[in-house]
């Protein structure tokens, strides 16, 4: 068992990247990655093209004893009945679902018994929305519906030949931000579904693998493990426990706790997902993360290290500068049409250091709305961690203990979510009780003194283009 190696797959929004790492100790031995296009509506075989490419990158995988994929939730994948792509995946940060998905959350009796069904209230990223738009839009499309696939389950699939549906398989994770599963009793609510797409027909949906279980093989003879959700595998590979909240700066900023019992938030503002273990993973989901720092250093001319030393060079609440940074529309709060707002510029905080300052502000202060959501609907929290990519930036963990008004951990710069994958597969090899347990590396705390006075600013930005 030492010498077996294992692969883990993160298909995200932006990019895919794999890593190939020892099944008993996690050591990483290999890795690789490739891009996806832009858009938030996706031809899914620049997916497969890209995993190829990132395997390939990553020295193959013919070594490897298991494999598991995370992917990007929610997207939507339809296929017609000889299993071919009918059109481009719409995805989770595709917002013209709206409108949908207040009229599914109506026709289910309202938010809260939306949510005490299916564990959320709907939104524009969610399957179902995405569903009922195409029955609505593209009813010639909606016709020929055999199947519908997320991002994972259908990179599953395609590793398996992608012929027979009946191989088409997915974790609860994943399947719980479908809108049309229930994560406390692991199982689809078809007559959701068949809301959504106006339709009883019998449309195929992917089985629900258990964790630590194999759902199929490759074509070449590799079992692949369950998958999971993007957020579900990056709280795998954080090696995250009931207490635990995962702040996860990526294209969208996140905010995740591995929680004992399910969640039922009529608010909306928490999902009450599944995670990857058994457990549940109550989440609150922001549109706008890693991109407002992009947006930073096209606005400044800076690289991202820059723009988090210039915003250390200002203040807390950068001399009276705030920025509600809507900049994609915003998912929570649920204004999908919302825009970015600077607000309390003058000729004072006009500056690179301020401006920066605002930009790193208003992102986190979202998420420390998200952290509060959490706390407010029972969540025991006892930590914070934060990930992905803008966790890199030199400014990050400072100004988020300073907002969440407690310390932070910074775990070692890691691919998470590949991480997760890669766990998962483990321990579907080991056929263990529980997830191995790896040495990562050592977090590092950071403290700072908290800044009340900037999140009530920012709240205050936020209430005031309520109706904008």
């Amino acid at each position: 068992m030492a010498n077996q190696l294992i692969a883990g797959v993160d298909s995200s929004t932006q990019s895919v990247k794999v890593v190939i790492r020892d099944a008993e100790s996690g050591q990483l031995i290999r890795q690789g990655r490739a891009s996806h296009p832009d858009g938030t509506e996706v031809d899914p075989e620049f997916w497969m093209s890209g995993l190829e490419n990132a395997i390939k990158d990553a020295g193959g995988i013919d070594d490897v004893a298991a494999i598991s994929i995370g992917g990007q939730q929610h997207g939507m994948v339809a296929l017609d009945e000889s299993g071919k792509i009918i059109r481009p995946a719409l995805l989770w940060n595709d917002t013209r679902s709206s409108e949908q998905a207040r009229d599914l959350n109506k026709e289910l009796g309202g938010d809260l018994e939306t949510a005490l069904q299916v564990g959320s209230v709907l939104v524009a990223s969610f399957t179902a929305s995405k569903v009922r738009w195409l029955a609505e839009n593209e009813p010639d499309n909606a016709a020929k519906v055999a199947a519908i696939a997320l991002p994972h389950d259908w990179l599953s699939w395609q590793l398996q030949g992608g012929k027979d549906f009946t191989t088409l398989f997915t974790d609860r994770s994943d399947a719980s931000g479908t809108g049309y599963f229930d994560p406390t009793t692991s199982k689809y609510r078809k007559d959701i579904f068949a809301k959504a797409l106006r339709s009883d027909r019998d449309i195929y949906l992917p089985r629900i693998t258990k964790p630590a279980s194999f759902g199929g093989v490759t074509a070449s003879g590799i079992p692949i493990a369950a998958g999971a959700g993007d957020n579900a595998a990056a709280a795998l590979g954080v090696q995250a426990l009931p207490g635990d909240v995962v702040i996860s700066l990526g294209t969208s900023g996140t905010a995740f706790a591995v929680s004992t019992t399910p969640t039922h938030d009529p608010s909306g503002a928490v999902a009450g997902f599944a995670d990857a273990t058994g457990h549940f993973l109550p989440l609150v989901c922001t549109l706008n993360a890693a991109r407002i720092f992009d947006a930073a250093t096209r606005i400044l001319g800076k690289t991202h290290d820059e723009v988090g030393q210039l915003a250390m060079q200002s203040e807390p609440g950068a001399h009276g500068l705030t920025l509600l940074p809507y900049f994609e529309g915003e998912r929570t709060p649920n204004r999908p049409d919302a825009s970015g707002v600077f607000a309390g510029m003058n000729l004072n905080n006009s500056n690179p250091q301020d401006i920066s300052r605002a930009m790193i502000e208003g992102m986190l202060s979202g998420l420390a709305d998200a952290v509060q959501s959490l706390i407010d609907l029972g969540v025991d929290i006892q930590r914070v961690l934060i990930i992905g990519g803008a966790a890199k930036n030199p400014a990050v963990g400072s100004i988020a203990s300073s907002l969440f008004a407690r310390p932070v951990l910074m775990p070692p710069a890691g691919e998470y979510v590949a991480d997760g994958a890669a766990r998962q597969a483990a321990w579907a090899l080991h056929g263990s009780l529980t997830a191995p347990i790896w040495n990562l590396g050592e977090a590092q705390e950071i403290s700072a003194k908290p800044t009340p006075h900037v999140l009530e600013k920012y709240r205050l930005l936020r209430d005031a283009t309520i109706n904008w």
